[in-house]
Parts: structure tokens; C-alpha cells; sequence
């Protein structure tokens, strides 16, 4: 069995995708207490003693170099990334020596535990104009360190997931003579029949949270119908956001200008369609909202987001809300990491 050893872990949604593509996890590092908690909560590290709640700057990640088959998971913060290459002060040294940066600790621990192969994955906008040259030292000091890296972006609705989800991810491989070669998705958009090939159609997420509609579930946070705009939220369409409105005939409410509000704004699930993305610090009017006209559920999002049912969460409900819209879904994680395993 493959060992793994997890950075920034927050709930641990790669690492239960690890464990379901079958690494055994040996060590997660995870600052904050409410996600170690959870991490904890639900025994993800094969043994007591590899929840380890502290900075990962102070990590000796020589301490699990054995010899044994070994990967690297695990995806750094994205605060840094706000200007461009700030934090690279010397072409000749690792990107570690600037504090705010996570990455230069992610590559230290690339160097000092000389994983067979490392998963590394952050938000899409790591590869934009703004952060590119960032992104690009790290692959080069990567591939410095002796690893043939295959970059790939990801839809997490494309891998059976019930969410659009973009993230990109870096797999890297020890020793190869070349990349290997990108993921295969199993889904596609049934909106798009010239691009299906064959795949599976997306999966609704009805199918994932219907159960969690009923009484005992309830939770006081979800009751949407005092606040500013529960009249327009009623109106627009399962499936939809605020654009709807304008379009409605009989309907006496606001509408808003196209483009005058984020796209997220009032956007309502429909169960036969994935979710958007499930965000961690939402805005009260940010969706996606229930099709019955309400706020979302702790289950519910857990199950967007394919964490296990029945997984538990530590923290009040705003921490929650921070960790499962921070992770990564676990079934691409499953996905993700089964495929690094494979090229190893």
C-alpha cells in the first residue's frame, strides 16, 4: 500500500479521496483547530498520533522518509497569489524563504521527504496573468527537484461529482523520463451532445441531497424567508439566478441588471443539474439556495462536496461552512490521486 502524507488538510476531502483510491494516510498537517478537530473526529491518519495540528513551517518532513512507496497530497493556500511573483527573491534557491508563501513549503516538503510522486492542487486562478509566473516557478523548481510534472485542469462535475468545480492540479512524478499523461473524465455536459463522446452525463444533485429535505435536518440557519430578498429568491426558477427575473411574465418583484450582481447571486439548485460551486464564506444571498427556497444544510453541502455520509464536522456552523466549501470534493480527489498512484 501506497503511504501518504497530507499538507493543509483542512477537513480532509483529498484525504478521503487518498484513502479511497488506497493510500494509507501516515501524517496530516492542518493548522487550523476546528479542521484538525474534524480531521480527528473522523480517524482519516492511520494512527492516532498522525493528526498533527501545527505550522507547517515547522515540520521536519524527514521524519517519514523510509524507502517506502510514499506520496505527496495536499494544496497550499491561495492569499499569496494576489501579486505577481512578489515572493521570488533569488533564482538559485527555493521559494520557501518568503514566509507568506506557501508554496516554497510545499516544495520543502517535495525536498525533504522525496515523495515517489506529489498531488498538488489549487484554485483555477493560480494560472492567471496575474499569478502565472508564480505558477511556473514552482513547476520549474519542482522539476528541478528531480520531478516530471503533468498539469491539468478540472471540472469536479466531469469526474461524477454533483458540482462545477474548476481547480487545477499538478501531479508530479519522481524520476520519470517524461509527464505522464492527463486524467480521462467519465462525465460530460448533456448541454453539449458534440462534446459527450460517449461519457456519462453529468450527475443532478438531487440524487445526492433529497434524503437530507426532511424535518430533522432542519437547521435554524437555512429559514431565508425574513430576509431582504426571499420575495425575488421565491421567483427565480430551479436551475437559475437573479437574470431570471427580468424575464419572468406576471411577476412583481425587483430585478436586477445583467451583470449588475455577481452570477451567484440568488442562484437556486435544480436536482436534475450539479450544483455551482459550494463557496466558503458566502454572502447571505449567495447560492446556491435550496429549489425550495431555502439555505442550504450542513449535510447538504458535505454531499455536494462527496464527502462519506455520515462524516463529521467540528466548529460552529460559519467554521463548517469554511472547511467543506474549502475542500476538495472527495470523489475527484479519489480520482486524482488514483491517478497518480497508477504512473508511479
Amino acid at each position: 500500500m501506497v503511504r501518504c502524507v497530507s499538507l493543509f488538510s483542512g477537513a480532509g476531502g483529498l484525504d478521503v479521496g487518498a484513502i479511497q483510491a488506497g493510500a494509507s494516510i501516515v501524517a496530516c498537517v492542518e493548522n487550523d483547530p476546528d479542521s484538525a478537530e474534524t480531521l480527528r473526529l473522523n480517524s482519516l491518519a492511520a494512527h492516532s498520533d498522525g493528526i498533527i495540528e501545527a505550522d507547517v513551517q515547522t515540520i521536519d518532513f524527514r521524519h517519514w522518509r523510509d524507502g517506502q512507496p510514499t506520496i505527496l497530497i495536499g494544496g497550499p493556500p491561495c492569499q499569496p497569489f494576489s501579486k505577481n511573483g512578489y515572493w521570488v527573491k533569488n533564482d538559485n534557491r527555493l521559494i520557501e524563504n518568503d514566509p507568506r508563501n506557501m508554496l516554497g513549503q510545499y516544495l520543502r516538503a517535495v525536498q525533504e521527504l522525496q515523495p515517489n510522486g506529489f498531488l498538488f492542487e489549487n484554485v483555477e486562478s493560480i494560472r492567471h496573468p496575474t499569478n502565472i509566473k508564480i505558477f511556473e516557478k514552482f513547476i520549474a523548481e519542482a522539476e528541478a527537484l528531480g520531478y516530471a510534472c503533468t498539469v491539468y485542469r478540472a471540472n469536479a462535475a466531469d469526474f461524477g461529482v454533483p458540482q462545477k468545480r474548476k481547480r487545477v492540479f499538478v501531479f508530479g512524478i519522481k524520476d520519470a523520463h517524461k509527464p505522464i499523461p492527463l486524467p480521462h473524465a467519465t462525465h460530460g455536459d448533456p448541454a453539449k451532445p458534440e462534446l459527450m463522446n460517449g461519457f456519462t452525463p453529468y450527475v443532478g444533485v438531487g440524487a445526492f441531497i433529497e434524503r437530507f429535505d426532511k424535518d430533522i435536518f432542519a437547521e435554524p440557519q437555512e429559514d431565508a424567508s425574513a430576509g431582504t430578498y426571499y420575495h425575488e429568491l421565491v421567483h427565480v426558477p430551479a436551475g437559475k439566478n437573479y437574470i431570471a427575473l427580468s424575464k419572468l411574465e406576471r411577476y412583481d418583484g425587483r430585478t436586477f441588471r445583467t451583470g449588475g450582481r455577481f452570477w451567484n447571486f440568488l442562484h437556486k439548485l435544480h436536482p436534475d443539474e450539479p450544483s455551482i460551486t459550494i463557496a466558503a464564506q458566502p454572502g447571505p444571498w449567495v447560492g446556491p439556495f435550496h429549489w425550495n427556497n431555502r439555505r442550504l444544510r450542513v449535510p447538504e453541502i458535505a454531499a455536494i462536496q462527496t464527502f462519506p455520509e455520515g462524516y463529521r464536522f467540528a466548529g460552529n456552523r460559519r467554521s463548517i461552512q469554511k472547511q467543506i466549501g474549502n475542500a476538495v470534493p472527495s470523489l475527484l480527489g479519489k480520482h486524482m490521486v488514483s491517478h497518480l498512484i497508477e504512473h508511479l
